[in-house]
């Protein structure tokens, strides 16, 4: 990074966090007054059913450097991000969660790699905090995910990430339902890297992004930007059409050579239920598509604000 300080804009998805979100401040606030010209956290209330919303009303009246943005309802961990990075007023972008388990002194580290070379940095722990379901869900999701942006660096993504606020130009008239926010980082850029952090255990509670919805989201990620189970059914169906065109050479290589029709009914109807289900297969994934395109056409917005906390400019 350049001698000089940036203006840093931290975003925050709150749910269920009430309890924590005081210690977190006491925590960044130094980091942002050490480290940054002009900064300000923005903390984006994803409908929390907790007194979250009034802990982060009750900051943003005590800390000129807070803003709070209350959405309408649950957008789900990308909706939220999202909406804070569209309302983030400085040069750099920094992401982390509410639960302390991005510690606030790791993001020097982060700002140190964001470098002339270099538009994204990701902040990937050195060991995980999650049970072994959750762990192995996260290694399907980054599977997918290093498909769907096409980078290396994706099996090294995390939440706790730095970029430049410019990038949010390259996704600035998206609406999908569907969001994952590394996908679209990389519609704006090419350029990532990642760098080993500190992964603190959660301080209170237990997170709410289970293993159902890390895979729920991986499904979103290959159906909403990525055409790799396209590619799969294409190469399943032909893959049974090369299994179709060996059984009828054997079928009949076997009548012209020793005059013996293939018998039985087992025979008939284990091919039948074979191609029955690569045809089903191909079908439930264009099916998939099909959902997305629908969702598209209605253009449901990925998040909408009820009320937010403002300070003039």
């Amino acid at each position: 990074m350049p001698s000089r300080r940036p203006s840093i804009s931290v975003v925050v998805p709150v749910y269920r966090s009430e309890t924590l979100l005081r210690p977190l401040i006491l925590r960044l606030g130094p980091v942002l007054a050490a480290h940054a010209s002009e900064s300000e956290l923005i903390l984006v209330d994803d409908s929390s059913p907790d007194g979250s919303w009034h802990v982060v009303r009750e900051l943003a009246g005590q800390h000129a450097w807070i803003r709070g943005i209350r959405l309408m309802r649950n957008y789900g961990q990308h909706g939220a991000i999202l909406c804070g990075i569209r309302a983030a007023r400085h040069e750099i972008v920094v992401t982390m969660d509410d639960d302390l388990q991005h510690p606030p002194e790791e993001i020097p580290k982060l700002l140190a790699e964001l470098g002339e070379s270099c538009d994204v940095v990701y902040g990937t722990p050195e060991q995980e905090q999650h049970g072994f379901a959750r762990d192995l869900a996260s290694q399907v999701a980054k599977l997918v995910l290093q498909g769907a942006m096409g980078a290396e660096t994706a099996r090294q993504v995390s939440a706790f990430r730095a970029f430049r606020t410019e990038l949010r130009e390259a996704f600035a008239a998206y609406r999908g339902q569907f969001v994952s926010i590394d996908v679209l980082l990389t519609w704006g850029t090419t350029r990532f890297r990642a760098v080993r952090v500190r992964h603190d255990a959660r301080a209170q509670g237990v997170s709410s992004y289970t293993w159902r919805k890390l895979l729920t989201h991986a499904l979103n990620m290959m159906t909403g930007f990525s055409a790799f189970p396209l590619q799969i059914a294409s190469l399943v169906g032909f893959a049974f059409t090369l299994f179709g065109i060996g059984v009828l050479v054997f079928v009949l290589g076997r009548y012209v050579v020793s005059g013996v029709q293939v018998q039985g009914f087992t025979f008939l109807a284990s091919a039948i239920a074979i191609f029955s289900g690569a045809q089903l297969f191909a079908l439930g994934i264009i099916g998939e598509y099909l959902a997305r395109v629908h969702f598209r056409v209605m253009d449901r917005p990925p998040y909408a604000v009820r009320t937010q906390t403002e300070r003039p400019r």
